[in-house]
Parts: structure tokens; sequence; C-alpha cells
């Protein structure tokens, strides 16, 4: 550390505390005028041009002004002072990441489908252990506050438990029905995300929302089957009936709680670093699968070799397409990702045909339509609209 300017205002402390409080103590102190209460003696500097130049390790805090510091210490900032948001290189860039999402929860979810033996649970439980795992590091490389922003720790946490139990109810539904009827039913959560965004974001709710919402409810109702509707001789499903239901009402809960895990990344926006998101999901969703079905009884070893490789790569698959997603909500509009994200029902009725030989029903041919028909006719009303209001503000 070199630090030139009179030598009576130069001071160094030493202390042990853990990496996150070291920016907490710089900020603090420094903000104040001086470097830290052990400074209190020497008097403050009269002028500007103390150049500092510091390196903050692990286990060593050094109480002097950094550049950064001393620019928020000796001017205040304006409230008026707007920021500028980073518009990416590439127009497309957040369609891109929405697509590959979709590549990489499509192939997860497959595997998912492919494992025997193991309950869904355990492999929620596996999958975020080795999330947690990898993204750790990162998160530390990148010197990423762990708590997260404070005023958005709250969103953080609640994400977490959002996204774990959209992640465990999914993993159910996939067992316990076909991937595609699965699928199709998880992805009417667009429409849901646009009444929920009426609610807790004040977003406007068109004459054209329920409409949407009527035809989603249609294409889940076309894919359960229920007997009351189709009576008891119903055929087509990947067990036995009752199982369908269950994996059915698993799966709409997943769209419930997935439309409200995009409301909250959406409100928390740019400010959250994005493996900070994943790494709250693991975490929780890991302290969450694992306790169920421990009280569940459920646990199996999984078998060595291709089980087991299996399940590191739904790991890997999941963070790739959890950070994707973020990425693509962070730099878009929340209408084209939703658009995009139906591709994925595509991608479902290809794996299923291709890796599992099942053929699609009539019937979950027409759910699929109705379900796809609802949530791209509230996308491209969401994008129609905040394309009028931009070209409104810039007129």
């Amino acid at each position: 550390m070199s630090v030139r300017g009179h030598p009576e205002q130069r001071c160094v402390a030493v202390t042990v505390v853990a990496e996150p409080l070291v920016n907490d103590v710089l900020t603090d102190e420094a903000s104040r005028g001086r470097a830290s209460p052990e400074c209190d003696r020497i008097p403050e500097p009269e002028q500007r041009g103390v150049e500092v130049t510091a390196k903050a390790h692990t286990n060593f805090v050094t109480c002097c002004y950094s550049p950064r510091v001393a620019n928020s210490a000796d001017e205040e900032p304006s409230r008026d002072t707007t920021v500028t948001e980073k518009k990416p290189k590439w127009v497309g860039l957040g369609l891109c990441y929405a697509l590959f999402s979709c590549l990489f929860f499509s192939i997860l979810s497959l595997l998912v489908k492919k494992i025997e033996g193991i309950h869904s649970l355990e492999i929620s439980g596996i999958r975020c252990l080795f999330q947690w795992i990898f993204t750790f590091p990162i998160i530390i490389y990148n010197e990423v506050d762990i708590l997260g922003p404070k005023g958005l720790r709250l969103l953080l946490f609640l994400r977490g438990i959002l996204g774990a139990i959209t992640m465990m109810l999914l993993f159910y539904a996939i067992q316990q029905m076909h991937l595609a009827d699965a699928t199709v039913i998880i992805f009417s959560n667009p429409v849901f995300v646009s009444v929920f965004a009426w609610i807790f974001l004040k977003e406007k709710c068109t004459l054209l929302d329920p409409i949407f919402l009527v035809f989603s409810l249609v294409g889940v109702i076309l894919i359960a089957r229920p007997q009351f509707l189709f009576g008891t001789h119903i055929s087509g499903f990947e067990s036995d009936y009752k199982n369908h239901i269950k994996g059915t009402a698993a799966a709409f809960a997943s769209a419930i709680c997935m439309s409200l895990t995009l409301i909250v990344i959406r409100k928390m926006g740019k400010s959250v670093h994005y493996f900070l998101s994943i790494w709250y999901y693991s975490m929780i969703g890991m302290v969450l699968s694992l306790s169920a079905v421990s009280i569940i009884q459920e646990w199996s070893l999984p078998l060595c070799g291709m089980d087991r490789a299996i399940l590191i790569v739904i790991s890997i698959l999941g963070i790739g397409g959890q950070t994707f997603l973020t990425k693509a909500l962070q730099i878009e509009k929340a209408g084209p990702v939703a658009l995009i994200k139906t591709i994925e029902v595509v991608l479902a009725f290809i794996w299923q045909y291709l890796f599992l030989n099942r053929s699609p029903t009539w019937w979950s041919l027409g759910g699929a339509l109705c379900v796809t028909s609802g949530t791209s006719g509230v996308a491209i009303q969401k994008w129609y609209t905040s394309t009028r209001k931009e070209k409104k503000n810039q007129n």
C-alpha cells in the first residue's frame, strides 16, 4: 500500500474480520471523513489530492482513503443524477439468452425423466447442492456481497423459496406424468405473471388478459382430463389416473410459483448479481429438498456410473438455464422472453417422442395449443404495449 500526502495523515489498522465486512468498514468509516475510530486523533485532510492505492485481503483491512471512498466522502452525490443503463451491444442478446435457457431446461427435464428409482425431492436436493458448490467460488471471485444489497435481501430470500418450491413441484410432476404434458401446464405461467403483475406491480390489466387466462385454463383441463368431464374410460396416461392428477396439480402449482418467481426477479432488476440470485435459490432449495426427503424417508443411493453423472449434468444445466434466464430478464422485456420460452414446449414434445418413445395424444396437442395461444397472446400484448410507450416517450 502506498499513500502520498502529508505523513501525519497516514494511518493503518489491521483486523481479522471476514471479507464481506471489509467493504462495509471502509465505506462506513471513510464516508464520515475519517478512516476508522482509531484515527480520531488525526486531523481531517484540509484539501483533496490524497491518492491511495490499496488492496484488501481477507484478513487485513487497510484504514485509509480509497479512490472510490474518497470521492464519495468529498463530494455528496446529487439526487438528481440519472444513472444510464448499459444497453446490450446486440439488440437480440436477451432473446438469445432466453433461447439458451429453453434448451438447457428442456434437456434438464428430459434427464430428470430418465432417472429411475430416485425420488424427485432427492434429485432436487442434489441439484441444488452441486449448484451451490459451483456458484460459491464465482461469487467469491467477483467479490459479491454474500448477503445481497440492502433493501433487497428479503426479495432474494423470497426468490429462493419460490424458486425451490417451483423446482420440487416441477420434478415431481415430470415423474408422475408425460414430460410434454407437465411442461405445457408449467408454461401457462406467463398468464399468471400478468395477473400478479397487476396485483403487485400495479401494471394495467386489459380486457384481453381474462381471455388469455381462459385459454390457458382450458388447455390445462384438456391435459388433466378430469373424470367428471371426460368420464372414467380415459387412456393415454403415463401410469395410472391418480398419479396423472397428482402430477397435474403439482405442475399447476409449479406454474403459479414460477410466475411469482419471475415477478420477484423482475422487481430486483439489475441491482442483484445473477449468480447471487442462483446461489440463494440453490442454498434454500438444498435445505428444503433434503429436509423434505428426510421427513418422508425416501433416501436412495444413486447407482454408480450413469445415474450419478446425470445428476451432475442436471446441476450444470440448472446453473446454465438459471443464468441465461436471469440475464434475459435483466436486459429484455418480460413479454419477448415469455414468448421465446414457449419454444421449450415444442422441445419437450420432440424429446418425448425421440428419447422416451411416447407419442402425444390429441388431447395433449389440443391442450398445448390452447396454453401456447394464451401465453403467446399475453407476451405479444405486453411487447406491443411497452413498445408503444417507448415510442411515445421518445416523441
